[in-house]
């Protein structure tokens, strides 16, 4: 059996993980490649901090240049994420003729054009299945399996830090703060979560989706999001009263007027798969014209599973198969107009669960059912609890409302918040059935 040489450039968690992968199951993934496997170099900046696999003699390095200098070495794995040095070492392995297997969503959610354009001149490939979803093979779904849809949309939980912290919320009654903090502990969240919960995580997958599944190449900057840091305990609670779970949800759906792409905290009916998935679990439902919806649910990140979708990747590399999908489907192709592009955020409706803080006397709610009404937007239902207790003459107020547009919603609360009756800033959150 022939053997192909395989190097990979970072030796973290992840790195760690694909190595166990082409070691101890070598045969297997032989087997599945139809050639041997051969890790033949690691490199990384750090030569000595303990993992738990020792590797062959010689094979650790801190010298890029021991992968790129070599020619027996047909693909290349980069896996030490951000933006710099990932940029110029992805090109560096592309121009001396390595194909690439990524798992960095940033990096792609921001050079992909640059990146996937040098690879196509340079007749070279880049696969990146573990670069959403991890475990979950969502990118070989929608690029693949699904071609013969024109996929309608795409709901998904893409950040597995803000799904645990929810999943505590409502659980444990555990703070934001506390929730957060025991994420951290756990692993599932970084000392600096701000990508995660502030909805950046989700957004820059989100773009990578909406351009497989729909041409779009809106940069994930230009991706309406809000993040967790506003939801409360009394949201959840208010939530479960009404019959819903909060999550933090990234749309892409294809309308008559353009592609609606978002991300934020959404009221999610009790009951739909997507408001079961708990922990830091990720899950994908894609809706396609022929095939209808399918959903896809797993370890959205982890050691194990981001590793299982890398060597996959490999294997496809191998094979040839990535080679074919990536000419074929010419991704972020300066030769290809974008079919669809994004619809005006403004301009997105939906229902919206408001929850506000009120002075206690008569009066006030007509006074925001008129503001509301003002701009259009009709009220479904309205919660006030006759025991629930005052805060400095200030009760919650929370008001469910039939569709209106982001636009019209957004000018409805400014204004709503500007009133003596109204402490602000009250919180909007959109809702799913």
């Amino acid at each position: 059996m022939d053997t192909v040489k395989v190097g990979l450039v970072g030796f973290g968690t992840i790195g760690t993980g694909v190595c166990k992968i082409l070691l101890e199951a070598g045969d297997r993934v032989a087997r599945r490649a139809g050639r041997r496997v051969q890790l033949a170099k690691v490199v990384d900046t750090d030569l000595v901090r303990p993992r738990d696999i020792t590797l062959p003699e010689g094979v650790l390095t801190s010298d890029l240049s021991q992968i790129t200098r070599d020619e027996e070495i047909k693909v290349a794995i980069e896996l030490i994420g951000g933006l710099e040095p990932a940029r110029t070492i992805v090109l560096q392995l592309l121009e001396s003729g390595k194909d690439v297997v990524t798992a960095n969503k940033a990096l792609l959610a921001e050079h992909g054009p640059e990146l996937f354009n040098r690879a196509r001149k340079l007749g070279r490939s880049i696969a990146f299945e573990a670069s959403v979803g991890g475990g979950i093979p969502i990118i070989a779904a929608i690029g693949q399996c699904l071609s013969a849809n024109q996929i309608r949309s795409i709901h998904g939980i893409l950040n597995g830090t803000s799904n645990y912290i929810l999943t505590q919320m409502e659980d444990q009654a555990s703070s934001y703060e506390t929730a957060l903090a025991n994420a951290q502990k756990l692993g599932y969240a970084e000392a600096n979560p701000t990508m995660d919960v502030d909805g950046s995580d989700a957004a820059q997958k989100l773009a990578i989706l909406a351009h497989l599944a729909f041409g779009a190449r809106v940069h994930w900057k230009n991706i309406a999001r809000v993040g967790i840091t506003s939801v409360d305990l009394a949201d959840i609670r208010y939530a479960r009263e009404l019959g819903y779970r909060i999550k933090l949800l990234a749309v892409a759906e294809l309308v008559p007027e353009g592609l609606e792409l978002h991300v934020s905290p959404t009221l999610v009916r009790h009951g739909t798969p997507l408001a079961e998935v708990r922990e830091n679990y990720n899950a994908i439902r894609v809706v396609g014209d022929a095939v209808g919806g399918v959903f896809f649910h797993g370890q959205g990140a982890g050691q194990m599973p981001t590793a299982s979708a890398v060597v996959a990747d490999v294997i496809d590399t191998v094979l040839g198969r990535a080679a074919i999908t990536f000419r074929t489907l010419e991704l972020w192709s300066d030769h290809r107009e974008a079919p669809v592009s994004a619809r005006d955020w403004a301009k997105v409706a939906g229902r919206y669960y408001l929850r506000l803080m009120v002075a206690d006397r008569p009066g006030v709610l007509a006074e925001i059912a008129g503001i509301l009404g003002k701009h259009e937007i009709s009220i479904a239902s309205v919660i006030q609890h006759e025991t629930e207790e005052e805060t400095e003459g200030m009760v919650p107020l929370v008001i469910m409302t039939h569709h209106a547009t982001e636009g019209a919603m957004s000018k409805a609360i400014a204004a709503i918040d500007k009133l003596p009756v109204v402490r602000p800033k009250s919180v909007r959150l959109r809702v799913r059935e």
